[in-house]
């Protein structure tokens, strides 16, 4: 586990196919053509904070705040809601010692039930696209997709589910195919990691909390889940 980092988020965006083609698409594009002279580079958190694989140029302070100025207005502006789960590593062992679920598999349930039911309330259907990682891990999250689709959870049945959806095929995409809405994604969810280990937030998460699915009582529990719980803690 790593001790700077002891907690994994896992996002979901959901997104008006037609806006997501028209809007989003085209404008991120043109945002990477307007810093960076073309629109190959690829949005992720991990090279932009170190400034490295193209944004090189981050290490002039003043062309950083171009860019950051830039991203938050049109993460402000596009149309989408947002879904997350966080797992606390350390305290999810603590808790459920060798009957601890893998942090992803636990999540992917948690967060199918949200964007489920967000799509329902829409009276709309979905299809699902996922960051290919490694081969075992795609392998793993394959799985553990066609085990939601055989048996649901404990509040969505599988019948439900496969209703939801557009089609029941997991797509996989790769980070290097420069996909706007796991770029997006990306974005999305350090800032979340961020609020959660209390570290100083920033325009970022001020906009995303504005994106959370929300239910009568707020985002948490309906576009922001913590596990464990906090009740679950002793």
């Amino acid at each position: 586990m790593d001790p700077y980092y002891p907690i994994f988020v896992l996002v979901g965006l959901l997104v008006d196919e037609e806006h997501y083609e028209t809007v989003i698409v085209p404008e991120m594009a043109q945002i990477k053509r307007k810093l960076f002279g073309h629109d190959g580079v690829v949005f992720h958190t991990a090279d932009i904070t170190r400034n490295r694989n193209g944004f090189e140029r981050l290490k002039d302070p003043r062309f950083r705040l171009e860019f950051y100025e830039t991203l938050n207005e049109a993460m402000a502006r596009w149309e989408y809601t947002v879904a997350a789960v966080v797992v606390d590593k350390r305290r999810h062992k603590e808790v459920y010692g060798e009957a601890a679920l893998d942090p992803y598999e636990l999540s992917l349930k948690v967060l199918v039930e949200r964007l489920v039911f967000e799509v329902e309330e829409r009276g709309s259907q979905a299809k699902v696209t996922a960051e290919s990682r490694a081969p075992h891990l795609d392998g793993s999250l394959k799985r553990a997709w066609e085990d939601l689709l055989q048996r649901g959870t404990r509040y969505l049945s599988a019948k439900r589910l496969r209703r939801a959806l557009h089609r029941s095929e997991l797509e996989f995409r790769k980070k290097r195919e420069n996909i706007a809405g796991l770029q997006l994604a990306d974005l999305v969810a350090t800032p979340i990691g961020r609020w959660y280990l209390k570290k100083p937030l920033k325009e970022d998460w001020r906009i995303i909390e504005q994106k959370l699915r929300r239910g009568p009582q707020g985002y948490m529990g309906y576009g922001l889940v913590v596990l464990p719980k906090p009740q679950q803690k002793d």
